[in-house]
Formats: structure tokens, sequence, C-alpha cells
């Protein structure tokens, strides 16, 4: 009966300072609205190597909502793992939409594959296996794609992102939404020299730090920066 309630690397993800208060939430308002496939998919995934990767499920909800909000058909996702946010994501849409997904790892993407297919959503999804940047290129040669996409979402390799801003905002169109995930970066970006972090964290943190920057300048884009799990920041195109 507690099982919800133990954390996994794969669901605790998150900035509030309190873990017992992160708990409640997912108890109270997260997991009694979680489609039985995605818990599926996130038990599933916790269980994977590298489920530190998985977007968290107070995230998921959010992402949800926002499509739903934004009664958005046509999607791009950047970087996929196991597919927890692009079921998420395929979940939301019309029967008619379509999220294109790209990522690197058809392993781990066929590992969420089958919750793709046992949620009835699988004719939604567009997976194409490679480089992200190398798909997103793909993409801008069709001018039929510029200013297509109602949402964007991207959980890729970070020191990218700013190169794929470059592109992206290409092929969103006006009013529409990139969403770009770990924007907050596990709350490491105000540490000092001296705070001991894993090695990854050190490494991305300028191009965090970058990105944000860069957002925050960006006179085509409104944004919001949301401090859930461990922050995605919301870019409205405005031009």
């Amino acid at each position: 009966m507690l099982s919800n309630l133990d954390p996994t690397p794969s669901c605790h993800k998150t900035l509030l300072r309190s873990d017992a208060l992160y708990q409640y939430m997912l108890e109270t308002s997260v997991y009694p609205r979680e489609p039985e496939v995605l818990k599926e998919l996130r038990e599933c995934t916790s269980r994977h190597s590298w489920n530190k990767m998985a977007t968290s499920p107070d995230e998921g909800q959010f992402l949800m909502m926002l499509l739903k909000l934004m009664n958005a058909k046509n999607t791009l996702e950047v970087g996929v793992y196991t597919g927890y946010s692009l079921l998420c994501t395929a979940l939301s849409l019309p029967s008619d939409g379509k999220v294109i997904a790209l990522d690197i790892d058809k392993e781990a993407y066929e590992i969420g594959a089958p919750f793709i297919v046992k949620a009835g959503v699988a004719h939604k999804v567009d997976f194409r296996d490679g480089p992200a940047m190398d798909g997103i290129d793909m993409l801008l040669k069709d001018e039929s794609n510029h200013g297509f996409f109602d949402f964007i979402f991207v959980d890729a390799d970070k020191n990218n992102y700013l190169n794929y801003h470059k592109r992206l905002i290409k092929l969103v169109k006006v009013g529409g939404l990139i969403a770009y995930d770990n924007t907050l970066w596990n709350g490491a970006l105000v540490a000092s020299p001296n705070d001991e972090l894993p090695k990854y964290i050190r490494y991305y943190m300028d191009y965090i730090l970058d990105l944000n920057q860069t957002l925050a300048q960006d006179s085509r884009i409104q944004i919001s920066q949301v401090p859930i799990s461990d922050g995605i920041t919301l870019c409205r195109r405005l031009i």
C-alpha cells in the first residue's frame, strides 16, 4: 500500500526543501491522477540504470495540463529516454494529434514503446532515431514546418540547448511554447566553487547558466521559469 511513497531515483527529483512535503504532494495530487499506464512505465523506468534522466511524475502532470489548456495538436520532443514525458504528451493530444520524438538512444525508447502501444496512442508518436540536431535540421529543411509546432519539449544534451534554441524558435508557431527542462539544474546554479557536486552537475552548469541568460534577453519570447522538478522554463514565441 505504501509503494508510491517510497522515493526512487526516477521520481524523487525536486527543488522542494522538504522530502516529506514532496512525498505528500505526490501522494495527494499526483499519484491519484496518474494514468495506470504511466505508473507502469514510471515503475519500469525506475529499474533502469539511468533512471535519474526520467521526467518526474509531478512534472508530467504539469505538462499534461499545459497541453490540454493549449489545445496542442502538433508537438515535438527533443530527448525521449524511456518516454514518460512522451507518453504524457501523446495521452494529452487529440486523436489526430502528433508528436515527433527525437533521440539517439533507440534502446531506451524501446523500453517505453510497449506502454505507448498499451495506452492506444502509438499512432500519435513518430519516433526518429539519431542525433536530435540532425533531426531538427531535417525538419527545418521543409519550410512547411516553420512555425508549425504548437509545443516543443526539450530534455536532451544540455551543452546543445542554445544550439537547439536557435533552431527551434523557427519551428514553433507564434503563440506556441518551447519548454526547456532542467533549467534550475538541481539547485546547483547558485552553488559556490567549493561546494561538492556530482561531476555531471558541475560539467553542465555553465551551459545552463548561459541558456538562462540568453532566454532572459531574447525579445522574441515571453518566459516563465517554473520551479517544478529541477526547473522548467516556458518560452512563448511572440514574433
